[in-house]
């Protein structure tokens, strides 16, 4: 293993740095040690709260000191930080999603590869405690043979609370692109890769008010679907359904179930860390809590880098890789397309199921 912590510098100073910032300590693979931003004043802003430095973002990717960049970027800026992080030598770590555009997303896989750095990404919840657990459970066979799933995101929308909800709205947007990247990464940790999808779309509403503040009452265009169901054809053979959505205010319905030969078991909200749990096995009168056997249940956001981190210095493979982010964004890609060109779209990008975390990790490590 390589005895230093890898040297990281963020780019992109909003609201999601905060956490990883707060989290960074608590990791020994790697340091923050630096941060960027467009506006100037919001990277100084965070390297005060946090007692790093503040560069420009042209700086922090030409500094030779850095070893990885986290893109905390908007989506849309994603692709173009990543190809200026990889061409520097870094490796790169974006938020979700990998890039927009399929196109992009596999072409920066390939120049990441090709100039021997790594790419990963968000989400890294699936490294928490609830779906690491839920994963033990169905190695170890807690429900059979899996067989199918189903997974619900339904909520009506951004824009009652977010103060500039419009980029919910356009091209990069949408319910899947926004929270399918959570549920399809816990399903491929859980199910492993996926073979073919289909799909439906719909957009309700053509236009969307604001009515959080300071945009009361602001008119946004919307450009994107905005109710997306996806079936997805696992390799290893159970189907699951996938719905996201802005256009359901009220509902019933799970996070995700799985159900197997031998019982079902309730995941927790892949857009956590913890859990609970849910199992009720042939014969049960009633659903049982399971208690998690894994660490990190609390908001461990940046776990993802810290396994990232720990691969490059022990030259492993690491779990939120760019082969599993990719996946997923063709996955959001192919059911837009199953929906637009009514059929069946194969995947082409598979990506290894990941590796489960140990159960016996100290905290703040890895492996």
């Amino acid at each position: 293993m390589s005895s230093a912590p890898l040297r990281v510098g963020i780019i992109g100073c909003g609201t999601i740095s905060g956490i990883y910032l707060k989290n960074g300590p608590r990791f020994a693979d790697y340091d923050i040690v630096a941060c960027a931003d467009l506006n100037m004043a919001s990277a100084e802003a965070r390297a005060a709260e946090y007692g790093i430095t503040a560069m420009s973002v042209a700086d922090l990717l030409a500094a030779p000191d850095i070893d990885l960049i986290i893109n905390l970027t908007i989506p849309a800026a994603h692709a173009e930080v990543a190809f200026k992080a990889i061409e520097a030598g870094k490796h790169v770590y974006n938020e979700k999603p990998l890039t927009i555009s399929l196109e992009d997303g596999r072409k920066l896989v390939a120049a990441a590869a090709a100039k021997g750095v790594r790419v990963g990404g968000a989400p890294d919840t699936f490294l928490g405690g609830g779906i690491q657990t839920c994963r033990k459970l169905i190695d170890d066979g807690w429900i059979g043979t899996p067989v199918a799933a189903s997974a619900f995101m339904l909520c009506p929308g951004h824009e009652s609370w977010h103060p500039s909800p419009e980029f919910y709205y356009q091209v990069g947007g949408g319910p899947m692109f926004d929270m399918g990247p959570y549920y399809l990464t816990a399903l491929i940790t859980l199910l492993g890769p996926v073979a073919s999808v289909s799909g439906s779309t719909r957009m309700t509403y053509p236009t969307r008010t604001i009515t959080s503040k300071p945009k009361y009452g602001q008119k946004v265009d919307v450009e994107v679907p905005t109710h997306v169901v996806g079936v997805l054809d696992f390799a290893s053979g159970p189907i699951a359904t996938l719905v996201t959505s802005f256009d359901v205010y009220y509902h019933h319905m799970p996070n995700i179930e799985i159900y197997g030969s031998h019982g079902s078991m309730q995941v927790p909200d892949p857009n956590t860390f913890g859990g609970p749990i849910k199992v009720r096995r042939v014969g049960d009168a009633e659903w049982r809590e399971v208690p998690l056997t894994h660490g990190y249940s609390d908001n461990s956001r940046g776990v993802g880098v810290a396994d990232m981190a720990h691969a490059i210095r022990t030259k492993q493979a690491h779990r939120a890789s760019g082969e599993l982010t990719l996946h997923v964004l063709e996955l959001m890609h192919a059911i837009h397309t199953a929906s637009t060109e009514r059929r069946h779209v194969p995947t082409i990008n598979g990506c290894p199921r990941p590796a489960p975390l140990p159960l016996d990790l100290l905290p703040g490590s890895i492996g």
